[in-house]
């Protein structure tokens, strides 16, 4: 992690143009349920180094075009269009427009196929340097919309491409892209341990932060996003028996802390505003409730008080720290409740269904997706925050025609995805889908079986 964290002073950004402003209007209006996606021109970039492409440079051009175009795809405002239908060959022209530049290419070869946003770019290396030139068109007006050359080591290829994304994203809509976020998840291989793991919001470069060597499961980022709350299961060796305990990795130091080694559940920890205070479940009377705890483990308040042995846990707090949603069996079987941030107020939100639980709240805090059981197996739901409007956002099969699970819901900060775990090829693999139930991808495509993932909040 210290090295992944290194990689970033490296990375600068230059800007070389840019039109829109604050007193323009934005070119794709995001939030207002897109009537068509935005026809796009993503042409691979252009090496202009002085030297011959070796492998290694044909490769970072490669990564630099795959990144880009994965995350501009899994945005959900574009449409690519194909290459064959291209009027000029984009590997011969420039990339900025005729007759202003010579050998430029000419906007009405781009206008005649439809073109409304065209992407020039280039890249160089020298030694171990990569610069990357990028340019963004709206074809219709013939301007230029963001012109930003970028630069950094060839082992921050990825990272360079994902803030390009980003920063072309912010350009069209007015709104920050994800692409550098990162997830945390408990990760499994087949005949291992189960530890935690941060990897880039595409599932790409997952590192391992935690070495147990039993389980660590349920991890939670904080509100910065540079800590993860987690539940371990070490050996207490003067009671020789194993105890889930609630631990605090600090992401810039790689250092771990204990808060919370109570005998019974430590887990479920969820950050409140501020991080100086967690939400967590707590089984040291010996019913699992909710309790609201200082960030060093010190100080407790009790939330939640069965009744009748109910079962309350998977506390998770509203973005402006009112409301508290929990999973409860307080009515037979376990649903989705709400609470005030004090406790108090305790009202139940779902009904259908045999089995709701893993509650996560969308940003804006208007909505609320869980993990819903209402037959033989576990579905992604998303309803308001009040429980109305519940929407069905998977269904999907297995190999063998039975229904999978998709289980444990986390919503990207900026509310346009949700990542989740679903066993539909076997092993628990990572997907994201939009809150209304499309664009469903997977993100993983390794021997894990990945549990409860996290999207970060904004990193960058």
């Amino acid at each position: 992690m210290k090295k992944f964290m290194a990689a970033f002073v490296f990375l600068a950004a230059v800007s070389l143009g840019f039109v829109s402003s604050a007193e323009d209007s934005f070119y794709i209006a995001v939030g207002q349920g897109q009537v068509k996606k935005s026809l796009m021109a993503l042409p691979p970039l252009l090496y202009v180094g002085t030297q011959a492409a070796n492998p290694q440079h044909i490769k970072a051009g490669q990564d630099l075009f795959r990144v880009a175009y994965n995350d501009l795809s899994v945005s959900n405002l574009f449409t690519f269009i194909k290459p064959e239908a291209y009027l000029e060959d984009p590997a011969k022209i420039g990339l900025r427009p005729a007759p202003g530049t010579p050998n430029g290419f000419n906007f009405e070869n781009w206008k005649t196929i439809g073109t409304e946003f065209l992407v020039r770019a280039s890249y160089q290396i020298i030694g171990n340097d990569l610069s990357m030139e990028t340019y963004v068109y709206h074809v219709p007006t013939a301007k230029l919309v963001v012109g930003k050359n970028y630069k950094g080591p060839v082992s921050a290829t990825r990272r360079i491409a994902h803030t390009f994304a980003n920063d072309l994203i912010k350009a069209l809509t007015g709104k920050r892209g994800m692409f550098l976020t990162k997830l945390v998840a408990s990760g499994r291989l087949p005949g291992g341990n189960k530890e935690i793991y941060i990897m880039d919001w595409d599932g790409h470069n997952p590192q391992k932060i935690t070495s147990h060597q039993s389980l660590a499961i349920s991890p939670a980022w904080s509100n910065k996003g540079d800590k993860i709350a987690y539940t371990g299961f070490p050996m207490h060796v003067k009671e020789k028996v194993r105890n889930a305990d609630l631990f605090i990795y600090d992401i810039p130091t790689g250092k771990r802390f204990l808060v919370s080694y109570r005998k019974g559940m430590n887990s479920g920890a969820n950050f409140l505003p501020g991080d100086t205070h967690l939400l967590l479940t707590l089984s040291k009377q010996g019913n699992p409730d909710i309790y609201k705890m200082t960030a060093d483990g010190k100080s407790l308040t009790q939330l939640t008080r069965g009744p009748n042995y109910a079962m309350n846990v998977e506390p998770v707090i509203s973005p402006d720290g009112g409301k508290i949603a929990f999973s409860s069996d307080r009515a037979g079987r376990p649903h989705i409740f709400l609470m005030n941030a004090d406790g108090s107020g305790v009202k139940r939100i779902t009904f259908a269904g045999k089995y709701n639980a893993s509650p996560a709240w969308s940003p804006d805090g208007k909505q609320i997706a869980f993990a819903g059981h209402d037959s033989d197996h576990f579905d992604i739901f998303v309803m308001n925050a009040d429980g109305s409007g519940l929407k069905r956002l998977t269904d999907a099969k297995k190999t063998n025609g039975k229904a999978s699970n998709n289980e444990s819901p986390s919503w990207s900060p900026d509310g346009r995805h949700i990542v989740f775990a679903s066993d539909r090829t076997g092993a628990y693999q990572l997907y994201v889908v939009s809150p209304d139930g499309s664009n469903e991808r997977r993100i993983t495509e390794d021997k894990y079986n990945w549990d409860k993932p996290k999207w970060s909040p904004f990193l960058d």
